[in-house]
């Protein structure tokens, strides 16, 4: 685990603060009462450790360290790294200077369950919800800041137009709610977009009933054309005639819902095993 601990206030600018810097999405949360409101969005069930993603400067962070669960951080700005040791000491070794995508987090984590939760930078937003995908045998919950369509998207029922991929690969695994929605003029600098909030608790039968990279393929490549039918969106899979006169086939891939996707890879298994 790399930690810094450089104290010159120098670092901050002329106000003693971290710059935002554009290349990392980084918008600066400054409403307290919002900042608090995400913090109570974990019910803290399941779980004693906390993972922050991108805490900046620590104004989410302030609310999460008064709860009883042990926190850290994973923040990949050497300058937001040097302000947290020098204003949360209380972190001591729990600041992760690290690219959350890229890094290990086992490494800090241990196998231990963990909630994930975040301000999370817009422009890797839908990467960070497909990494904790990936690590959702550790993760019972999630809670975060998304822009406002991603945040819906990701809450978005079958049928409708911003249904896709990460609402159904999300919705397989979690419970997703949207919470409610943030205002741009509560950021330093305001993006351009509003912002949402929403949660996600995993589901008590979280694991699939049918090949898990199947289905992952499955629907990626049913999305990949949306506006074909299955019968010609997923011609990749060479599946036999007989199973392609199934009336599921007939569909387009925003009318199909988790359990529908998870019925659709079961029948493409035992195709493509009984053409072997």
């Amino acid at each position: 685990m790399a930690v810094h601990n450089k104290t010159n206030t120098d670092l901050y600018g002329d106000e003693g603060k971290v710059r935002a810097k554009k290349q990392l999405g980084q918008h600066f949360l400054n409403d307290e009462n919002i900042a608090q409101k995400i913090a109570d969005t974990l019910s803290l069930n399941g779980y004693e450790k906390i993972l922050e993603i991108g805490p900046g400067m620590g104004v989410l962070t302030k609310y999460l360290l008064k709860k009883d669960v042990i926190t850290y951080v994973v923040e990949i700005d050497d300058e937001s790294v040097s302000y947290l040791n020098a204003h949360y000491p209380q972190l001591s070794q729990r600041i992760v200077n690290e690219d959350f995508l890229k890094y290990d987090i086992r490494k800090a984590m241990g196998d231990e369950p963990f909630a994930i939760i975040g301000n999370f930078p817009y422009n890797i937003s839908s990467q960070i919800l497909f990494r904790a995908l990936e690590m959702r045998e550790q993760v019972p919950e999630f809670s975060g800041m998304f822009q406002k369509e991603v945040a819906e998207r990701v809450c978005e029922p079958k049928g409708s137009k911003a249904y896709g991929i990460l609402s159904v690969l999300v919705q397989t695994f979690y419970e997703a709610e949207y919470l409610f929605t943030v205002s741009e003029q509560v950021f330093t600098p305001p993006p351009k977009v509003k912002s949402g909030v929403l949660r996600l608790k995993r589901k008590a039968d979280f694991r699939l009933p049918c090949d898990e990279l199947l289905f992952f393929k499955v629907v990626k490549t049913a999305f990949g054309q949306r506006r074909k039918t299955l019968r010609n969106s997923l011609k990749t899979f060479s599946l036999t005639d007989n199973l392609k006169e199934d009336s599921i086939f007939d569909k387009r891939p925003e009318q199909l819902g988790v359990d529908e996707f998870i019925g659709l890879t079961q029948k493409i298994a035992y195709d493509i095993q009984t053409q072997r």
